[in-house]
């Protein structure tokens, strides 16, 4: 991973647009969650971590089953979110437009500090539900924020 790398343990709320280096620690078992559209969606919870500390990664649907243990991972354009029925609790997430690769890098693993175990107030941010700012219409352009 030539890109830079963001350490877990400088990992925060409100991170976005980050790369992370990590090795999977454990891999939970998926479930079975509602959408908003109402279809089911497949979700697992997995424990990552780096030198500096371990966080959950979320793993959706197609990412299920492509991870093992010991895997060694390279998260490209990853973000941050508050789980709300994990009451607040700190989530990495690759997303449609992040990557996940395996990598042959060798990384020790520091599990003293999970950054996922803190709970945080506030509310959780929402992706292409709610804009914070009206959009504009440019003739030129169209539509935009």
């Amino acid at each position: 991973m030539e890109k830079e790398t963001t350490k877990i343990k400088d990992l925060t709320p409100n991170t976005k647009k980050t790369n992370v280096l990590a090795k999977v620690v454990s891999i939970g078992e998926p479930k079975e969650i509602p959408s908003r559209f109402g279809e089911a969606k497949k979700v697992a919870e997995a424990v990552i971590g780096d030198e500096t500390g371990t966080i959950l990664l979320s793993l959706w649907q197609d990412q299920i089953g492509t991870l093992k243990e010991e895997d060694v991972i390279a998260i490209e354009n990853g973000f941050v979110s508050l789980v709300p029925r994990a009451k607040g609790k700190m989530h990495l997430n690759v997303g449609r437009y992040g990557t996940l690769t395996k990598s042959d890098e060798n990384i020790d693993v520091n599990t003293d500090l999970n950054m996922s175990e803190k709970e945080y107030e506030g509310e959780p941010r929402r992706y292409n539900s709610e804009r914070r700012e009206p959009r504009r219409y440019n003739s030129e352009r169209g539509y935009r924020r």
